[in-house]
């Protein structure tokens, strides 16, 4: 695995041992111990550092914020048991919830990947999380809806070309070109210069991105599932339980916003909601901190 980057200024790391697979975490030295704690989950091709500005927003809100490297990506290890279906992430961040010390208070922000995971693990095991947020992959019963459309089939490209053996060679050549790609497309004008060095550090080792890739091959093909999660895994394919908030980028070219349309069906608990946010793309977290940050702090911290 390369050494990571500098991590941004004022975040520290540290890591849980779950059994199966160990974790490295971001988070904000400068948050209360005691605070509600905020499990924020990246996605793909992404790493922790994609919250470095929410972190501190968090802690200033009087939250308790850990961003993890999500299984599989570096400095995250590489599980044994080659389990990437959404459930085993769930299952992550359940157990995380409960090695970090965290309450019914405990909130859940997801983006991409991230964003499955938190619709898997609040439908999974709701009492764990008082609100969540997702962003850029909306709830699975509204995406299905319009996923099969042309222009979506021709933005999911990418999902279709990670099922061949030669997915590995053609993503890493040319130090990762695929995804620095990926990123001039899916958020359009973006200057990604201050992502792409963390993302490619959790990606570069071919142990990692097997891994990543792996994530695609058990949800479109023959990837190894667990029976033991099928329940955890079922999570993200019902209404999610608790008040979540969904945001998604006008100018996303992953998921075009046309997927949006249904959103609301699918998130019934009282006080959810639905924006789409014009100007930014599939990163919108990174694109605009000074938009989405305000959002989704108001947000987490509002009564339930």
């Amino acid at each position: 695995m390369d050494a990571l980057p500098d991590l941004p200024a004022g975040l520290t790391t540290g890591r849980t041992d779950l059994g199966d697979v160990e974790l490295a975490w971001l988070t904000d030295p400068r948050a209360d111990p005691d605070a509600p704690l905020a499990l924020l989950l990246h996605g793909f091709p992404d790493a922790a550092t994609t919250w470095r500005h929410l972190l501190p927003a968090l802690t200033d809100a009087g939250l308790r914020p850990v961003a993890p490297w999500l299984r599989g990506y570096a400095p995250s290890s590489v599980p044994a048991d080659g389990l990437y279906q959404v459930g085993a992430l769930a299952r992550d961040a359940c157990r995380l919830h409960e090695a970090l010390g965290g309450g019914p208070d405990a909130v859940l922000v997801g983006h991409d990947w991230g964003a499955m995971a938190t619709y898997a693990a609040a439908g999974w095991q709701p009492t764990r999380w008082r609100r969540a947020v997702t962003m850029a992959v909306p709830p699975a019963g509204a995406m299905f809806a319009g996923f099969t459309s042309y222009d979506q089939l021709r933005r999911s490209f990418y999902m279709f070309v990670f099922q061949s053996p030669l997915a590995e060679g053609a993503v890493a050549a040319d130090d990762l070109l695929f995804i620095e790609r990926l990123w001039a497309d899916w958020s359009p004008g973006h200057d990604a210069s201050d992502d792409l060095p963390f993302v490619k550090a959790a990606l570069r080792d071919p142990a990692n991105l097997a891994a990543a890739l792996g994530y695609y091959r058990a949800t479109l093909s023959d990837g190894p599932k667990d029976p033991a999660l099928d329940e955890a895994q079922a999570g993200w394919m019902t209404p999610t339980p608790v008040p979540t908030l969904y945001l998604h980028g006008a100018d996303d070219g992953c998921l075009g916003a046309d997927l949006v349309g249904g959103a609301a069906d699918h998130l019934p608990a009282p006080g959810s909601r639905v924006e789409v946010l014009d100007g930014v793309g599939h990163f919108l977290h990174v694109e605009a901190p000074d938009v989405v940050d305000p959002i989704v702090t108001a947000f987490l911290t509002e009564e339930t």
